[in-house]
């Protein structure tokens, strides 16, 4: 069973589908402590519900400290490492994730993106593949590094982008096809321990 410990900064729908997934017992996983960088995150009430440990860090509690992004980076590790995580997964978390994490989880960091990597970085990448008018957008999982948006793929789903679409309506596609593709990614990897 993978031992997930997932990073988020809103609604946390893709949170749900990952509860979801288990919920139904086809992904073998176990959310052992969601984080959130705001407080004010529907994704923690979604995990509180779901009997999940649910805890925010605000980067600006660090602001004080010597190097606050160090600081944050290194409440995050601590965190993930006190609840046994063995697998990181920001879904919809929209910070960088600095070195003490990474490096506490090499290669074990993966990251959801809504668009078609390496095309349209960055945290407004629905709203820029719909201003470009692009006939294709979709989705990406990577496994993440220090860039933003960066690092390698292990999959991506295609959403096409339809006449009739408004910037609502392709959100909404693509939102439903991140749903899917998460969890399905998920399945697919194996603990540290059953890797070796």
């Amino acid at each position: 069973m993978l031992k997930l410990g997932v990073l988020i900064s809103g609604n946390g729908s893709n949170l749900q589908a990952i509860i979801d997934a288990i919920a139904a017992g086809w992904l073998d996983a176990s959310i052992q402590v969601v984080i959130s960088n705001k407080p004010d995150a529907y994704g923690l009430q979604r995990a509180q519900a779901a009997g999940i440990k649910a805890v925010s860090v605000k980067p600006s509690s660090f602001a004080a400290t010597a190097d606050p992004t160090h600081c944050y980076n290194d409440a995050l590790r601590r965190i993930l490492q006190e609840y046994d995580v063995e697998w990181v997964v920001m879904a919809g978390y929209m910070k960088l994730l600095g070195a003490e994490v990474l490096d506490a989880f090499p290669d074990r960091v993966i990251n959801l993106h809504p668009a078609l990597l390496p095309a349209f970085p960055g945290a407004h990448a629905i709203e820029e593949a719909f201003a470009a008018g692009v006939p294709v957008t979709g989705v990406t999982v990577h496994i993440a590094n220090e860039r933003f948006d960066d690092g390698p793929i292990l999959a991506q789903a295609e959403v096409p982008v339809l006449p009739d679409d408004t910037l609502d309506t392709l959100e909404a596609r693509i939102h439903e096809t991140e749903h899917k593709l998460l969890p399905e990614v998920l399945s697919t990897l194996r603990s540290p321990a059953r890797s070796r």
